[in-house]
């Protein structure tokens, strides 16, 4: 199997690292040679963090270069704009619409650009609202389990294995919540 490279992308607290290990929990239990490198920026503070899941027969290194990437699953509308040099010729972007401020546009210096949906617009994209389905699932934090029920539609892997492995991954007391997350994205159509 070709090597398939998903780059997660968000801001620190979004449940990004989460997802990573979700997904590469997944791939691995799937029989793929897994590599996940995790690079976090300010993430404590609301920096970019940017997560690399490389999988196939054989994964030499963890990276992911400019335009490798056969999917962006970026957390934040800004993150999905700065990931793009990242983007595969054919690959998918899956955003979620959500505008966190940077420090630069907290601060006044600047303002939060407009128009990045456009700017995505070449390649083939999924926005949506997933801080709101997430709400709608029980917490605002499930925005990272919303997402991938949008992901697990587009790869060949049975949705109950993402299940499996997404319950095997969470907390206990979090089942219920991050399945009603997942079952929102997963059945998200734009």
């Amino acid at each position: 199997m070709k090597t398939k490279n998903i780059m997660i992308v968000g801001v620190g607290g979004q449940g990004t690292l989460l997802a990573s290990r979700i997904l590469g929990n997944l791939l691995l239990n799937e029989g793929y040679d897994v590599k996940v490198s995790e690079v976090h920026g300010m993430s404590q503070r609301g920096g970019s963090v940017v997560t690399y899941v490389r999988s196939g027969d054989d994964v030499s290194a963890p990276i992911i270069d400019k335009g490798q990437a056969d999917v962006i699953l970026a957390f934040e509308l800004l993150e999905a704009k700065r990931a793009l040099p990242y983007l595969a010729p054919g690959g998918k972007i899956i955003v979620n619409t959500q505008q966190i401020d940077p420090m630069p546009v907290i601060m006044g210096s600047t303002g939060y650009p407009d128009g990045i949906l456009e700017t995505l617009g070449a390649a083939d994209v999924t926005a949506l609202d997933a801080l709101s389905l997430a709400r709608e699932a029980g917490s605002a934090k499930a925005v990272n389990v919303v997402l991938l029920g949008v992901l697990a539609k587009t790869g060949d892997i049975a949705r109950e294995k993402w299940e499996e492995t997404l319950l095997a991954t969470v907390p206990a007391k979090f089942t219920e919540l991050n399945r009603r997350a997942f079952d929102l994205g997963y059945h998200y159509t734009d």
